[in-house]
């Protein structure tokens, strides 16, 4: 029985576009919550969300069985994290701050098995094999695996044909508020030079082998997005989602 299939990766191979979500509240009841709304993939964060190993896995634990794909973003592309997130049983991971094709090189390694990467093997006691319960999986895993790079500066811009050339990447997000701020235009994700960056990012990206993605919470935003060349599109933000709703509820009341 070889490792499960990643439903996410195969429809980004498809070319299928895929809308997700950012899951920020770190807890897997609000993650459920999300996935009633069936959204393609839920960014499970552990970046800027304070999730830790055990809310991640609690969390994929929840997604088992449903439409939504479990997202894990790391804080940083250390190879220890990246084991220990794909030992739990994420099998996309998205990795911030890249800026060279070395770090996207090194990224792929991480989450390859031998001879491929430097996995390590320990796949007996983990759950990404059911403990067990899938004999062959460090043998498949590999294929299963998504990754998902972020470019978000001015050099990882400058390097991304680079990285877009790296095998066994399969997607590029450009992160339009930390790219805004590296151009000089912090909180300006809107600004006319960032939205160039933008465009031509999402463009080369699209025109390659790999998946282009974007977040946006305004629609009007996420549509043009879309329209260069977005493929996996993150439209909406839990916690900013139940700040606007609370709000907008007592201010009917005020």
């Amino acid at each position: 029985m070889p490792a499960p299939l990643n439903t996410f990766k195969a429809a980004l191979k498809r070319g299928d576009m895929q809308y997700g979500c950012w899951a920020g509240f770190a807890d897997p009841y609000a993650t459920e919550i999300l996935a009633t709304a069936n959204f393609d993939w839920l960014v499970i964060d552990g970046e800027h969300a304070p999730n830790d190993l055990r809310s991640i896995m609690h969390q994929l634990q929840i997604l088992d069985g449903k439409h939504s794909e479990g997202v894990v973003r790391l804080p940083i592309g250390n190879e220890w994290l990246i084991k220990q997130a794909l030992d739990v049983g994420a099998q996309t991971l998205l990795i911030p701050m890249v800026e060279t094709a070395e770090q996207a090189r090194d990224l792929v390694r991480a989450c390859r098995y031998p001879p491929e990467g430097i996995r390590g093997s320990g796949a007996a006691l983990a759950r990404a094999s059911r403990f067990s319960d899938i004999p062959d999986y460090i043998q498949t895993a590999n294929a299963q695996i998504c990754l998902l790079l972020q470019v978000e500066t001015r050099k990882g811009v400058e390097n991304l044909d680079a990285i877009l050339a790296v095998e066994g990447v399969d997607g590029v997000f450009i992160g339009p508020s930390d790219l805004a701020a590296d151009l000089g235009h912090s909180g300006q994700s809107g600004h006319d030079e960032v939205r160039a960056v933008i465009k031509d990012c999402l463009g080369k990206i699209a025109a390659s082998d790999k998946a282009a993605g974007i977040l946006a919470v305004d629609q009007a935003v996420a549509s043009e997005y879309r329209d260069w060349g977005a493929q996996f599109l993150a439209v909406g933000i839990d916690v900013v989602m139940l700040a606007k709703a609370a709000r907008a509820t007592m201010a009917q009341w005020k």
